[in-house]
Formats: structure tokens, C-alpha cells, sequence
């Protein structure tokens, strides 16, 4: 059955959890790994908070708009995935939460491409 989108959706005005539906339902791993962001904000390193099939959420310091497209790399350490080198994971994908906790600013990120690397 195809759904059509309401009228906020058709103006682009959805906002909040309800925004990717699919990106909340999805089970999160709370996976702490080494990642470095690239976006209009600049480039900072930080680790992942947790992941799911359709994103991941991390900290940064500085503040990132929803909607903003971000860059990101995840670097999959040797011994955990089995490989003789470490793993990267690069990543598209749009801000989709931006909230803040504890002075630092927490991002949730949709990947929409990646690729992986062997380091």
C-alpha cells in the first residue's frame, strides 16, 4: 500500500523523532569506536556513542544543523573484526538530531553511502 506524505512532509516541515521513523526504530548498539568527522563545522575526532543498521549518534563540541551533510569515517579496530588491519568504514550522511548533554553537543547522524577500506 503506498502511504502519500502529509502535508508537512510534502513542504519539508516534519520535525522531530517522527522526521526518520526508520532511523528510531532501528536497534541501537551502544558501540564506542574511533571516528573522524568532516563537515561544514570543520574536522574533530571523537567516538561513536551508538550505531544501528541506519546510523550513528556521537559527541562533538561543536554544533552541527539538522540537515547538514556530514562525512565520517569509522575505524573498525584489527583484533575485533578478525583482519591482519584495522577496517574503515567511510560514511555520507545527514544530521538528523542535534541535541545537547552535558556541554557537549550530541549528533545523530543517517548514513545514506559507505564504503569500506582496508587500512
Amino acid at each position: 500500500m503506498i502511504q502519500e506524505p502529509g502535508k508537512d512532509e510534502v513542504a519539508g516541515k516534519r520535525s522531530g523523532r517522527n522526521r526518520y521513523p526508520d532511523m528510531q526504530s532501528a536497534a541501537r548498539f551502544p558501540i564506542k569506536l574511533p571516528v573522524s568527522v568532516k563537515s561544514t563545522a570543520g574536522a574533530s575526532a571523537t567516538e561513536t556513542q551508538n550505531i544501528s543498521a541506519n546510523g550513528v549518534l556521537f559527541q562533538l563540541d561543536s554544533e552541527m544543523p539538522i540537515g547538514s551533510p556530514v562525512d565520517f569515517t569509522i575505524s573498525l579496530p584489527a583484533n575485533v573484526v578478525g583482519t591482519e588491519a584495522d577496517v574503515q568504514i567511510d560514511c555520507r550522511g545527514r544530521v538528523v538530531r542535534s541535541f545537547e548533554e552535558d556541554g557537549r553537543r550530541g549528533v545523530g547522524v543517517v548514513i545514506d553511502e559507505y564504503r569500506f577500506e582496508r587500512g
